[in-house]
C-alpha cells in the first residue's frame, strides 16, 4: 500500500470515529470545507468563523494529514482544535497556553478537551519564551493567531521565544501568524490598549530569529480599517494580516 493510501485509510478511520472531521484530498491534503462543515463543531465556534474565514486561513497554514503541529496561545482552542482536526489520528498537536492561563477560556479548552475531536491533543501550560518540553521537537508547523500582540505588554521574552520555535521546528517547516494590524509607527505600544501590533515590527522581531518571510495573505485585510480602535470592542472591520514564516532547509 502506498503511502498517499495509507494516509486516505487513516483518515476515512478517523472519518468515522469524529464525525466526518476530516475529509482527504491527493497527498493528505485535508478538505478544509467538509472540515469546517463537520456537524460536531459547536455553535460558537461557528460564531467565530465569521470573522475567520478559517478555509483560506487553514489552506494558507499549509497543514496536512499527519503533521506535528504547536499551537501558540491557544485561548479556548479554537484553532488548536482546528489544526487537530485538520492534521487527522496520525498528526500531533500542542496547544500552548501561559502558567497562569485561567477564566473562562481555560474553562472552555478544558471543556474541548473532552470531545473526540481533541484525541491527538495536548495541553502545555508553558511559558512563551519557554513553550515546549525539551524532548518536543522537529514540528512540521507552529500557528501563532491572533496572540502575538499580547506577549508585548506580558513578561515574555520575544526573542528568545521566536528562537525557541525556530529551534523547534523541521528545516523547511512553517510559523504561521496572524494579529490584528496597528499603524505604522505604534510599534508594540498599543498591544494592551488596542490588542494590535504594527505588522512590520512583528516581522522584523521574527526574522530576527532566523525565520524567512515566504508567503503573505490578504484575505483578513481591511484597508478601510482606522486601526484606532481597540478590537475586542470594533467599531467597523479590522484589518488582520497572515504571515507565513520558514525555517531555511
Amino acid at each position: 500500500m502506498t503511502v498517499a493510501l495509507r494516509l486516505a485509510a487513516i483518515a476515512a478511520l478517523w472519518i468515522g470515529a469524529v464525525g466526518a472531521t476530516t475529509a482527504v484530498r491527493a497527498q493528505g491534503v485535508p478538505d478544509f470545507a467538509a472540515i469546517i462543515a463537520a456537524p460536531d463543531r459547536s455553535d460558537a465556534d461557528r460564531e467565530t468563523d465569521k470573522r475567520r474565514d478559517p478555509v483560506k486561513l487553514l489552506s494558507f497554514t499549509g497543514v496536512r494529514l499527519g503533521m506535528k503541529v504547536l499551537d501558540m496561545g491557544a485561548g479556548g482552542g479554537y484553532s488548536t482544535e482546528l489544526m487537530a482536526r485538520s492534521a487527522g489520528p496520525a498528526g500531533v498537536v500542542y496547544g500552548q497556553n501561559a502558567p497562569d492561563f485561567g477564566g473562562r477560556a481555560k474553562e472552555r479548552f478544558d471543556a474541548r478537551m473532552q470531545t473526540p475531536a481533541m484525541k491527538t491533543v495536548t495541553p502545555l501550560l508553558r511559558p512563551f519564551d519557554d513553550p515546549l518540553p525539551a524532548d518536543v521537537r522537529d514540528l512540521d508547523l507552529v500557528t501563532f493567531f491572533f496572540f502575538y500582540h499580547d506577549t508585548t505588554y506580558m513578561l515574555v521574552d520575544r526573542a528568545v521565544m521566536n528562537r525557541k520555535l525556530f529551534a523547534a521546528l523541521k528545516p523547511g517547516a512553517s510559523l504561521v501568524i496572524a494579529d490584528h494590524s496597528a499603524k505604522p509607527g505604534d510599534g508594540v505600544s498599543v498591544g494592551r490598549t488596542l490588542h494590535r501590533i504594527e505588522e512590520a515590527v512583528l516581522r522584523r522581531e521574527v526574522e530576527a530569529a532566523g525565520f524567512k518571510v515566504v508567503a503573505e495573505g490578504d484575505f483578513l485585510r481591511h484597508p478601510e480599517d482606522p486601526r484606532d480602535f481597540n478590537v475586542n470592542r470594533p467599531t467597523g472591520p479590522v484589518d488582520e494580516f497572515v504571515l507565513r514564516f520558514e525555517k531555511p532547509r
